[in-house]
């Protein structure tokens, strides 16, 4: 059995996709994957399955979340050691540069290129990792230049969260069971 973590796309944002927690567990669970935990409610997940191929994870979770739902749920796998690897990779970054606010863009997919840092302004710092965009900020997120769209336009499903979650996630879940 493989752990891996995946972090949904785009819910219990409005009125029209709340998707509770336990909700997550049961479709999950009714799908076939094991010792399926939630982290707040914002779709974080964490689970267990035989399946080894991370397109195929997200497939069969994606499935099994549209037909529960009736709306499409994107999701970003990580295993355990990258999900570690990126938020090392943000305490780096948030000890050499002056933010108020950090937020990691987590893809799903490896980012090709660096194309977005060239983004970067005063007060809005870009930093393209391994398996993550960094956003450091010295204003608020709803300020930001740089949205989610720009993000999935340059390296395909994304998913944001900040720095406390990122951070949260890898001491709870960053070690393989």
């Amino acid at each position: 059995m493989g752990t891996w973590i995946g972090f949904l796309r785009a819910i219990n944002l409005g009125p029209r996709r709340k998707f509770p927690m336990a909700d997550v567990r049961r479709v999950l669970t009714t799908a076939g994957f094991t010792d399926v935990e939630t982290h707040i409610n914002t779709g974080n997940v964490r689970l267990n399955t035989s399946m080894r191929s991370r397109e195929r994870i997200a497939a069969t979770m994606e499935a099994a979340f549209a037909a529960d739902r009736g709306f499409e749920v994107p999701v970003v796998l990580l295993r355990p050691a990258e999900l570690v690897a990126i938020r090392d990779e943000a305490e780096r970054l948030a000890e050499a540069e002056d933010a108020r606010a950090h937020y990691v863009y987590l893809v799903a997919s490896p980012p090709t290129h660096p194309d977005l840092e060239q983004r970067s302004t005063t007060g809005e710092s870009v930093r393209v990792g391994e398996r993550a965009v960094h956003l450091l900020l010295a204003q608020g997120f709803h300020e930001a230049a740089l949205s989610i769209g720009d993000v999935e336009r340059a390296y395909g499903t994304a998913t944001a969260r900040n720095l406390t979650v990122v951070r949260a996630l890898a001491d709870k879940w960053g070690r393989s069971r």
